[in-house]
């Protein structure tokens, strides 16, 4: 037992951030630092400072010696009669640098532009990532399933001026129009004042194009058409300061205006690397599957960066995880050797709703899985162990977010024990503690909830919202900092703003959000952005998006909506409603129900009570209401709203405890 010991001793906080040179030592660095963290500007911390190096050399160009034959990528189409793709090193090498000459010849694009990306689950995606990373330029992709107005927002927020996208993809087994967001999203980013001049647009079917959307002249081009004018080139990988951005990734906020989580470069790629390495235990002999969308911050760290700088094989799936039938996920990873899966409790719900026998059906077998997105229920837990994992594979159940770049608690396999409903302790190197609102510590075992935060900086934190360094500060850092002056990083811990309790033994069980964010299927929408769509309605006075209990989804939205005085209610009203939020953010945002109310539950100052309407919703308990300024409106909005539901049979399960937490403090952070 020493030598485990030993291990987690080396991570322990007497030796902070030294530590970290285990994860960055990972690497392959140009040029080593001078300071492993810089905290002389709090909360912007600086890791590795002095380094240099490329984060696509570390992913793809050091491996060739060894692995140019492996396959670095394995793409699976959505059609079953489609040919996987199997993608070698020499080839994703090939392939990055011919990109990359088209964004720099052609767009010219050079070290610190930015690139917005608007791709769905294709090989495209990982190679013009690399091919950005290559050049210095920082990369911004967008989940293909949010719209072409969300698109061009976030491109707009970076001011990039190229556009890279799809003509279409294929989703529960229609080809979709992808190309027309593009043209969306040009539109909304001139809205907002800015130019996209170059739209580059990958074809699904090489030569044949499968959108109903024409192309521009002058201002769109066919990637495969540029690219024959690079064929073969080579372009040397820019050398790179640690601290240099290495891509932005957009996530929800309690504003409307969405928040660009600015990534370094070596803190991120080593944080990435090492948590890939020790906790996924990922080795270049496996075939890894991360079942999860590059549009989000796990795709990111856990489809490309971290495998690929361990120098491994990913597994990259185009399509719907039940299409054509929910044997098709345990199917992929029988054919494939799947050795490592990993994905959302979503997609677990679904494949145990859908196909609860179905992995028996097939001889894979499984040494590690990863649960990943938003909290995994412990019945759903046990599916996942003891029938898709055979009893054979050891499970991670981890907690993180966007903006922390990789795992920040979780189990080390084989040598932490697995709890079900748990995350675990802090991963190595984090150390986590629970705060209540004024800041007091709740001890372990306590039974209490409270803030889960984090006390030190890591190296995949990221650098700042882009753009907006104070929102930065005010949103993670202000709540907790125990001295504005402090160039002490005790005195800055970091405040994740998800709910969590901690057991005797440690371990912490993560209840959810604590602002007006609301997590479905593990994507992150914020309530402004939601309210804000529904606002674009002409008929809507006020709006309000609660969360509600989902089986499959974890949540899912509700909107609650007020008319202008003087109109009346209708099915036309509330199916605007919903197909504005699906034109502003996309399908993923689509509400369950829209509700048309004649008045909103609110505190005397005019605040909108969403904890209220988020009790009604999900039949809960609504607490006191006596202080609101409009007590008689709770029981008129239950009254509607649930004996619908009743009529309907859309009564939610009974809550657990931890849920009803959740629903009645929805919304207590502004």
């Amino acid at each position: 037992m020493r030598p485990i010991r030993l291990f987690f001793e080396r991570f322990s906080e007497q030796y902070f951030p030294d530590c970290f040179k285990e994860y960055a030592e990972l690497l392959t660095w140009d040029s080593y630092w001078h300071t492993i963290l810089d905290s002389s500007n709090p909360p912007f911390w600086k890791w590795f400072v002095g380094g240099r190096l490329n984060a696509c050399y570390n992913c793809v160009d050091r491996h060739l010696a060894t692995r140019h034959n492996e396959a670095a990528l394995i793409w699976v189409p959505e059609p079953e009669g489609e040919t996987t793709q199997a993608i070698t090193y020499q080839e994703l090498y090939q392939q990055v640098n011919e990109f990359a000459a088209v964004l720099r010849e052609f767009c010219g694009v050079e070290t610190g532009d930015r690139v917005t990306f608007h791709l769905p689950m294709v090989p495209q995606l990982p190679v013009a990532m690399l091919a950005c990373a290559r050049l210095g330029a920082i990369h911004s992709e967008v989940f293909g399933g949010f719209s072409g107005a969300a698109c061009g927002d976030r491109a707009a927020d970076a001011t990039s001026h190229v556009l890279v996208t799809m003509d279409g993809y294929y989703r529960n087994g229609q080809l979709v129009d992808h190309k027309a967001k593009a043209d969306e999203a040009v539109a909304t980013a001139h809205e907002r004042g800015h130019e996209i001049d170059k739209v580059l647009v990958w074809r699904r079917h090489p030569g044949s194009y499968g959108s109903q959307s024409p192309m521009v002249e002058g201002r769109d081009f066919f990637v495969d058409e540029l690219l024959a004018e690079q064929r073969g080139k080579v372009v040397d990988p820019v050398s790179m300061p640690a601290e240099a951005p290495l891509f932005l990734m957009y996530t929800s906020g309690t504003t409307a205006r969405p928040k660009g989580c600015q990534h370094s470069t070596g803190g991120y790629l080593a944080y990435v690397a090492g948590t890939s390495k020790y906790y996924q235990d990922i080795h270049p002999d496996d075939t890894y599957w991360c079942c999860a969308d590059i549009g989000w911050i796990t795709g990111h760290s856990y489809i490309v960066y971290g495998p690929l700088a361990l120098g491994t094989t990913s597994v990259m799936y185009e399509g719907a995880p039940a299409y054509p039938d929910p044997g098709r996920v345990w199917r992929i990873a029988e054919r494939l050797g799947v050795s490592i899966f990993h994905t959302a409790p979503t997609t677990i719900r679904m494949l145990r709703k859908l196909g609860p026998d179905e992995p028996g059906k097939y001889h894979y077998r499984f040494k590690h899985m990863t649960t990943v997105g938003e909290p995994i229920e412990p019945e759903v837990w046990r599916w996942y162990y003891e029938t898709a994992g055979k009893r054979e594979a050891a499970i991670v159940d981890t907690w993180w977010q966007t903006e922390n770049g990789g795992f920040l608690g979780s189990t080390l396999p084989a040598l932490q024990p697995m709890k079900p409903g748990s995350c675990g302790p802090g991963v190595l190197g984090i150390y986590p503690v629970i705060y209540d609102e004024d800041g007091n510590t709740v001890e372990a075992g306590s039974g209490q909830a409270g803030n889960i935060c984090i006390r030190n900086p890591w190296p995949g934190i990221f650098q700042t919202i882009w753009g907006q360094p104070e929102r930065f500060v005010e949103t993670y850092y202000q709540k907790y900092c125990r001295d504005p002056e402090s160039k002490d990083w005790h005195d800055w811990p970091y405040f994740a703003g998800d709910g969590a309790v901690q057991a005797a033994d440690g371990y912490f069980r993560i209840l959810g959000r604590v602002d007006d964010v609301i997590n479905v299927a593990g994507h992150r929408l914020g309530t402004k952005e939601l309210e804000s769509a529904s606002l674009t309605v002409e008929e809507i006075a006020e709006a309000a998006a609660v969360p509600v209990v989902d089986e499959l989804r974890g949540r899912a939205v509700e909107m609650y909506v007020s008319l202008k005085p003087g109109l009346k209610p209708s099915k036309d009203i509330e199916d605007r409603v919903a197909q504005a939020i699906d034109r502003e953010i996309g399908k993923i945002a689509r509400p369950k129900n829209v509700w048309v109310v004649t008045d909103m539950p609110k505190t005397r100052s005019g605040k909108i009570m969403r904890r209220v309407i988020a009790s009604i919703s999900n039949f809960g308990d609504v607490g006191d209401v006596s202080t609101l300024a409009n007590p008689e409106i709770v029981d008129d909005i239950r009254h509607h709203i649930q004996s619908d539901k009743l009529a309907h049979g859309d009564v939610p399960r009974q809550l657990t405890p931890q849920e009803a937490e959740e629903i009645q403090s929805f919304g207590r952070v502004e």
